[in-house]
């Protein structure tokens, strides 16, 4: 590339100057040939014989014609003497340039065939094969019209495509025309937005469902206000009756205010890590005491098992109280039929401190168990109701965990019971 450049340039310097070149040459041959006529009539004069002096002439001025003065023009090459330069193949500095991006990127020619791809698109489809058409990896319409578009017209164009398998993903599908070295190429890029696509819908339900639970109590409320400001205007016993459910409407709409907030809360600082040492022993205890009323309610019994050892982990002492208080209190609420809650904690060597939360009751269905931190996801609605949950509860759980770079993991068995691991 560079020495055709260099060509060119010289071609185009040539080109500039061309009127100059053949006046210098011409000018140059006459001198040459007016020194040789003097260089013979120098020998003849100097008594050679006139034959001698013509002969000389006639050598001179025929080596001066055969030697081509422009060979000594500084060495400067002509258009003349410019070979055509080689092509060079521009998929490799290609190749070189893909691989520097972080999103799947694939090469094709003209006929829509596949000439490299990167790493990334490596790792995400699979090695492609260099040489097949687009079609034999992706057969939705969609791309396969978007790039022959592209091909026809020479414009950019992009899409949004879904794959299912091997999992659920949402793409960018953008195609783009390049030309390297006079060789038309288009750029398939893949940018995956299937996370921003779970962030929108994970927002829209919590909005419709945080709409819903607020709007169920709201009702109610309405609905006694009007009754007893109506029909049971003068009923005592109505009233009495009316102003308890009313009273546990209200605290159900405060429940879920406040574990709204709480998790606005822990959204905020979510990036920011405890920085104190806080003891787990007494943290368990204080939650088993405040929880003792609860339990006794519900015929269970909480019963810890902890280490003598002080057992420390870096973490906000408030914070893990509600972490504990949700767990066993979801144990009680939900496994009272086992009668009893185990709670063990434990520093296994190589996998740090444990603190298991288990129930004796009737277990969870195992295709519940993925979705259960999510934000009013219940496994029983009406249950969960009855036993005045919000569905909040396990959200803020792994939203704590996770500032305190911790885990949360689930195991259940249905007619065993339900065991949650918090693993710092």
């Amino acid at each position: 590339m560079g020495e055709a450049r260099g060509a060119l340039q010289v071609a185009e310097n040539g080109e500039s100057s061309g009127w100059r070149r053949p006046m210098r040459h011409l000018l140059s041959r006459w001198l040459a040939i007016v020194g040789c006529a003097l260089m013979a009539v120098a020998a003849w004069y100097s008594g050679a014989a006139a034959g001698y002096a013509l002969v000389l002439f006639v050598l001179l001025v025929g080596l001066v014609i055969v030697v081509d003065p422009r060979a000594e023009d500084d060495g400067a090459p002509t258009i003349a003497t410019l070979q055509p330069a080689m092509p060079v193949d521009p998929l490799p500095s290609i190749r070189a340039a893909i691989e520097a991006l972080d999103m799947p990127v694939i090469v094709m020619g003209a006929q829509a065939d596949l000439l490299a791809q990167n790493a990334a698109a490596e790792r995400a489809f699979g090695d492609l094969g260099e040489g097949q058409h687009v079609s034999a990896r992706w057969r939705s319409p969609g791309i396969l019209d978007m790039i022959r578009e592209t091909i026809e017209t020479a414009t950019p164009n992009q899409i949004e495509h879904s794959e299912r398998l091997p999992s659920e993903r949402v793409y960018i599908v953008r195609v783009a025309p390049v030309e390297a070295d006079g060789r038309p190429l288009f750029l398939l890029s893949f940018r995956d937005i299937s996370e921003l696509r779970r962030l929108d819908r994970m927002r829209s339900d919590f909005v419709a469902n945080a709409s819903h639970e607020l709007r169920t109590p709201l009702a109610s409320l309405r609905g006694f206000i009007e009754t007893m400001q109506g029909p049971a205007k003068d009923d005592a016993k109505a009233k009495e009756r009316f102003l308890a459910i009313m009273l546990d409407q209200a605290n159900r709409m405060s429940r879920l205010v406040d574990d709204l907030l709480s998790l606005s809360r822990l959204e905020l600082k979510a990036h920011l890590p405890p920085d104190q040492m806080v003891d787990l022993k007494p943290v368990l205890g204080h939650v088993r005491d405040s929880l003792a009323p609860l339990a006794a309610d519900l015929g269970v019994e909480i019963r810890l098992d902890l280490p003598e050892e002080k057992v420390e982990v870096m973490g906000e002492r408030d914070e893990l109280v509600e972490v504990f208080e949700n767990l066993m209190e979801n144990a009680c609420k939900y496994g009272q039929e086992g009668k009893f809650v185990d709670v063990v904690l434990r520093r296994e060597p190589g996998l740090g401190t444990e603190v298991r939360v288990r129930d004796h009751g009737p277990g969870i269905p195992a295709e519940h168990v993925p979705r259960l931190t999510e934000r009013f996801y219940r496994v029983n609605v009406e249950d969960s109701r009855s036993k005045k949950g919000t569905g909040l509860g396990l959200a803020i759980v792994k939203h704590i965990l996770t500032r305190h770079r911790a885990r949360l993991i689930v195991k259940s068995e249905l007619g065993v019971g339900s065991e949650f691991t918090v693993r710092f």
